[in-house]
């Protein structure tokens, strides 16, 4: 993985560790715009957050649960 990749993967756990009980009662919508807005605000390009059910991750990098834990929100890059 490279160094902004690892970068931007910080960041994110970053942001979601804290609040992460309060995050999976957030509707996924909410959870999604408020992570791309940090993410825009650092400058992050080119990728793609999506609300998938628990059991269709694959293998994307799970960034986040939501709607009472019954998503994942899940980050790509593009």
């Amino acid at each position: 993985m490279n160094k902004p990749t690892q970068l931007i993967l910080s960041a994110i756990a970053a942001l979601l560790l804290a609040p992460s009980a309060q995050a999976a009662a957030k509707p996924c919508d909410e959870l999604k715009a408020e992570i791309a807005a940090k993410l825009d605000e650092k400058g992050v390009k080119g990728y793609e957050i999506a609300a998938v059910e628990n059991d269709k991750v694959g293998e994307a990098k799970v960034i986040g649960s939501c709607d009472g834990g019954t998503k994942k929100l899940t980050y790509v890059r593009k």
